[in-house]
């Protein structure tokens, strides 16, 4: 009889201890990802053209006047295109739309944002692709006579939009500065 007492007041104790409150599972946590103020400078190179860019990127030129904006942190690169225009914009402006284009079977939405600058001549679209694309912007500017630039945006994994979606807004901030930002450099001077 003692012991059943004893079994009786444990199994109380342990049913008044157990006794809380149910048991909330806690939101799913968002990752903080905090990146470092941009910090620009020129490109300084022998191209006929010049923008800024953002010190996080180490600039590797390949091909010429064609180079790669590397962000190794951010695992992702900007791709840098000069050509010249010789009687084919028509064909230059084709090819880069087309190009945005490509990506409209993953995007959710691709948005164009016109840009003109007439008294510097650079005139262009910027391309800023929502969805699972493989590139999340893109641009062209030219100043339809003798340059056109391409660029676009991409990351060394495979395209998750909401993954990437920080890092692509703060790199989309660089891809609009060099579209702000290029200048042609004069051949002969005015």
């Amino acid at each position: 009889m003692r012991n059943s007492i004893c079994v009786l007041l444990a199994c109380m104790a342990f049913g008044i201890m157990g006794c809380k409150d149910e048991p909330v599972p806690k939101p799913g946590a968002m990752l903080r990802l905090e990146y470092p103020e941009q910090n620009y400078s020129r490109l300084a190179s022998d191209c006929p053209f010049a923008f800024d860019y953002n010190l996080l990127a180490k600039p590797e030129f390949q091909n010429g006047c064609n180079l790669v904006l590397d962000y190794k942190e951010m695992k992702g690169s900007i791709y840098v295109s000069y050509k010249p225009v010789e009687d084919n914009l028509k064909e230059l402006l084709s090819d880069a739309q087309k190009l945005s284009y490509e990506h409209v079977v993953k995007a959710d939405n691709i948005l164009e944002q016109p840009f003109m600058n007439g008294q510097d001549r650079v005139f262009g679209m910027f391309y800023e692709v929502k969805g699972d694309a493989a590139s999340q912007s893109q641009f062209y500017v030219t100043d339809s006579t003798n340059h056109f630039v391409t660029g676009s945006l991409y990351f060394y994994a495979k395209p998750n939009y909401d993954s990437i979606l920080p890092a692509a807004v703060y790199l989309q901030q660089d891809v609009r500065r060099i579209v702000e930002s290029i200048r042609w450099k004069s051949e002969k001077p005015q």
